[in-house]
């Protein structure tokens, strides 16, 4: 749908409401008592005046795998693109239209949506109120842009790669926050909106935290190691009870360039080589490490956005640890501190908590301001029989000394996976997305894959990643002792090894009730406590016999009490699913399509579109684009049930 004019409403700020946001776990909690459910916080909600009372039946019929270029969903359920890579964002500066052609130059992308579309969250309009209507029918969407393929973006592809083209690559990653309005006939990007902002690998943003100011943070342009210029490969994300996005650093490491000299353990470490796959320090020294060795550590952090005020300044809080970030997934303990579970998506990497030092304050959003940079980060430890440790990282503590090499508590942050490595965390099968409960906080969270597991040289399986070469993935599942997410005890089982039931090798076969799938990658938790599937079969394995018969990247839903799973969507060829939250009044699914139009074994550098797809425009031999959908049921029905 084409942007819209749309009156601003008059106090749309955070500051301007005084009403406080209740988080959703507390309200489902609440509702298990008895109590009404009212006022959800940011993000996806429970419909306001419903009750707790177990996961509705799945109420609608499984669509069949396909592969094909378009988006399927079930019969009586509509799609909609909302907002695609190159389409405006509605800013105040301008409103530039996408060019097949992909002449849009740097200055005009910056207005833009960004390229590949990853997680999404919706924050209601106006912030704190308490009204379920308005908040189901305005709202601002934070939306990831994970990486760019550089064939697609610039006419002719990299050849000649120019300074122009750098900046018109930087420009499409990073964030997007839009403003969206429902209207008769569906959803609408308002234009021009106040909030409308793009987040890249140049907006200014301050560390805070441990390891703020460390020597190892230090450049040349920031001497101070507090101001860092940017954000990249934005992958799965999350978000604070207070009404802020959270972004997630993941695969950084592809933009820097070691050169000649050898690249340091530290860095190696994190997947830095010698050479970078975005070229980027051609034009932009500072990813070069033979000029700017330490720009490299200023990635690889979750960053905190502030949806709400567009001259805001990100911050990335450094307490959460440096890795190639998937997700923070947030639970609240009784006592309202806040612990968010995080994954470090690389295969035999490790599964993540941070637990604030002190509680939120429901009443005064600025007191949070600061929370997440104190507290306590640990990592996992998947022990046999079902039960699971948190360990410390914590400076001085779990052979984490000085001693042992880590100097001190900012050196423990910024090289994680060592510290992790040393107290003897468990290494996953590449964990990706989590979800926690609305009810239970049981959390769960994908491991997506480990095609290496077993072989020669490699780790063999576990008791928590049980399969040798394991190319299906499966789904962990843990709940926390004492149901408090503080808790350094927990008990563990899997919920799903994925895979087709009907496969021949028994090895293989999973234990998926209903529809199969494979490399589940995420995760989100609808209102009801149903259990939201994404799947990222990678393009070099999608038509492998392994997964023939599960056609292109789907979306699927499951009852986590019975374990029955149906699927719900399936995305064009080439594509990823990825990203899922609801309005509040459970009416609107909005989810990511990425990658569209992918061929297996290339990310970038083709001369020209590519012929896999040209999903959603269907213009021959155009560029396929990465966008966010806006599903609904034909009768304004509540999705899914």
């Amino acid at each position: 749908m084409k942007p819209v004019d749309i009156p601003a409403q008059p106090g749309t700020g955070p500051t301007e409401h005084a009403h406080p946001d209740r988080t959703r776990r507390s309200l489902l909690k609440a509702a298990m008592a008895g109590a009404a459910l009212s006022v959800p916080m940011a993000g996806c909600a429970t419909p306001s005046g419903t009750r707790w009372q177990g996961p509705p039946a799945l109420g609608f019929k499984s669509i069949a795998p396909v592969a094909e270029d378009s988006v399927r969903v079930p019969e009586g359920y509509r799609v909609q693109v909302l907002n695609a890579w190159g389409d405006p964002i509605g800013s105040p500066l301008g409103a530039p239209a996408f060019r097949q052609d992909a002449s849009n130059s740097a200055d005009e992308q910056m207005l833009q949506s960004g390229m590949h579309h990853d997680a999404i969250e919706y924050f209601p309009l106006p912030y704190g109120s308490a009204d379920s209507s308005s908040r189901s029918r305005r709202a601002l969407l934070a939306i990831n842009h994970e990486y760019t393929d550089d064939g697609l973006l610039h006419p002719g592809g990299m050849e000649p790669w120019t300074a122009e083209k750098v900046a018109k690559s930087q420009a499409a990653h990073g964030v997007s926050i839009i403003e969206v309005a429902a209207t008769a006939d569906g959803w609408a990007v308002v234009t021009p909106s106040r909030h409308a902002r793009r987040i890249t690998p140049r907006t200014p943003m301050t560390l805070s935290g441990p390891a703020a100011g460390a020597p190892a943070l230090r450049t040349s342009y920031d001497s101070s190691g507090t101001r860092v210029r940017g954000t990249l490969n934005n992958c799965a994300g999350g978000y604070t009870p207070w009404g802020t996005y959270l972004t997630c650093e993941e695969n950084w490491n592809l933009y820097f360039n070691g050169g000649a000299s050898p690249v340091p353990e530290a860095l190696r470490r994190y997947g830095v080589n010698a050479k970078s796959a975005y070229r980027w320090h051609e034009h932009d020294a500072r990813f070069d490490l033979s000029q700017e060795p330490n720009e490299a550590n200023r990635f690889g952090w979750v960053v905190e956005i502030d949806p709400y005020e567009p001259d805001s300044v990100p911050v990335k809080r450094t307490a959460l640890g440096r890795f190639k970030h998937e997700g923070a997934m947030l639970a609240v303990a009784p006592d309202r501190r806040l612990a968010w579970y995080m994954g470090d998506d690389e295969i035999f990497q490790y599964v993540y908590k941070f637990v604030t030092r002190d509680p939120y304050n429901p009443r005064d959003r600025a007191a949070n301001r600061n929370l997440m940079d104190h507290g306590t980060l640990y990592v996992a430890r998947f022990n046999e029989g079902g039960r699971g440790e948190w360990i410390e990282l914590v400076h001085g503590r779990n052979g984490l000394t000085r001693e042992n090499g880590f100097a001190d508590q900012a050196d423990v942050l910024i090289r994680t996976r060592e510290a992790a490595e040393r107290v003897g965390a468990t290494p996953m099968d590449r964990p990706e997305w989590g979800a926690v409960h609305p009810a239970t906080l049981e959390v769960y969270m994908t491991m997506t894959n480990n095609p290496v597991r077993g072989t020669p040289g490699r780790p063999g399986p576990d008791a928590a990643n049980p399969r040798a070469r394991n190319v299906f993935g499966h789904i962990l599942r843990w709940r926390e002792a004492g149901r408090d997410p503080k808790a350094t005890r927990f008990d563990w089982d899997i919920f799903a090894l994925a895979g087709d039931p009907k496969a021949a090798d028994a090895v293989q076969r999973g234990n998926v009730k209903g529809d199969s799938y494979g490399s589940p990658d995420g995760l989100w938790f609808d209102p009801s406590g149903n259990l939201w599937i994404q799947t990222d079969v990678s393009t070099n394995n999608l038509h492998r016999g392994d997964y023939q018969s599960m056609g292109n990247n789907q979306m699927l839903v499951a009852d986590v009490t019975t374990g029955e799973t149906r699927r719900f969507l399936t995305g064009p060829n080439g594509s990823e699913v990825t990203g899922c939250v609801m309005s509040p009044d459970g009416r609107t699914l909005f989810v990511n399509i990425q990658h569209p139009g992918e061929p297996a074994g290339e990310r970038s550098n083709p001369a020209r579109p590519k012929a896999v797809s040209s999903w959603p425009d269907g213009t021959a031999g155009g560029r396929p684009r990465s966008a966010t959908l806006a599903i609904r049921r034909i009768d304004g029905g509540l999705i899914g049930t």
